[in-house]
């Protein structure tokens, strides 16, 4: 039986070091919603910016942990909050909060409870957003050193290709991949596609719109091609598999670490590659998705060095690589 528990949330800004733009978007800051569930002994914590595209928002999270706190205070354990709360922000927050506490009431690190190997540090991306190609090397020129990037794309053909030849000029040495964001429609896929192999990009992440999936069947692309927003939960993994080669998670996306480990099983068995990644987030976001970072292909886990105010994020990158240690989430 699951004991009483205390529920308590805050927000923070998360501002942005420099605005962020994307397709559709310009970001100056990701605000989230920390949550804690504590025994009265122990404390865990969960921190989640939500799924901004679907109005999950700092305000709706917080009605939702709110409309949930009885629940969650009378106690209540992963499996249980997987029925209380959809995928989202919120049920990620509490999730992440019940993964520590119960890392700390056992004295067990997650990665071990979660039956995984210890982590190792991993190749992560950084990411460039879609500016004009000086200002994208000007933030190129500002990252720690890297061994992947992550280029973001704005649908326009002419103006990506000039983005993506300038960054591999810069960089030829590095993994190359492209996030479109949804940007672009079915008469421009082929061209995308042959300009991205002209450059050695491995790989295109979500290149068309969120419902419009079924422009990706029947197409061959030659760069595999990653689904973020068009899969978000296990059920939607199920609906949309075929159409992609590789699975991109996020913890705010799915609902949690819970979630997403169930999801990197069923991706393998699918034959999908896996990817992590997370809605921009300091240090406490990264640290669950890092844990799950160590059964994934590819690592996009750059969001705290994005953050303003986040102190423990320089610490957490070396040599292209990101390593979050133990004792900043769960037990060390």
């Amino acid at each position: 039986m699951t004991s009483a528990l205390i529920l308590a949330h805050r927000r923070d800004a998360m501002l942005f070091r420099e605005p962020f733009r994307i397709s559709g978007y310009l970001f100056e800051s990701m605000p989230a919603v920390i949550a804690t569930v504590s025994d009265g002994t122990f404390t865990g914590r969960g921190e989640a910016a939500g799924v901004y595209y679907l109005g999950d928002d700092p305000d709706h999270i917080e009605r939702e942990l709110e409309r949930c706190r009885s629940a969650v205070e009378t106690g209540i354990d992963r499996q249980a909050l997987r029925t209380l709360l959809p995928p989202g922000g919120a049920r990620n927050a509490l999730d992440c909060a019940l993964w520590e506490l119960e890392s700390l009431r056992a004295g067990t690190p997650v990665w071990r409870l979660a039956g995984i190997s210890a982590p190792l540090p991993r190749v992560t991306t950084f990411t460039l957003p879609a500016e004009d190609p000086a200002e994208i090397l000007r933030r190129l020129a500002g990252f720690p050193m890297v061994a992947a990037l992550k280029l973001k794309l704005d649908g326009d053909l002419v103006a990506d290709a000039e983005r993506v030849r300038a960054v591999r000029a810069a960089r030829p040495d590095v993994w190359l991949g492209v996030d479109a964001n949804q940007g672009y429609g079915a008469t421009d896929l082929d061209a995308l596609a042959a300009m991205l192999v002209d450059h050695d990009v491995s790989l295109l992440e979500q290149p068309v719109p969120r419902g419009a999936e079924a422009l990706l069947d029947g197409w061959r692309s030659p760069v595999p091609v990653a689904a973020d927003e068009s899969i978000l939960d296990l059920a939607e993994l199920e609906a949309r598999h075929h159409l992609f080669q590789v699975l991109n998670i996020k913890l705010d996306k799915c609902g949690g670490l819970t979630e997403a480990l169930m999801m990197v099983e069923r991706a393998r068995h699918l034959g999908l590659k896996v990817m992590v990644g997370n809605m921009a987030g300091a240090t406490l976001s990264a640290a669950p998705a890092f844990v799950l970072a160590q059964l994934c292909d590819i690592v996009d886990l750059d969001g705290p060095w994005f953050v303003a105010d986040d102190p423990l994020a320089e610490g957490l990158y070396e040599d292209g690589k990101i390593m979050v240690p133990e004792r900043l989430w769960g037990a060390g």
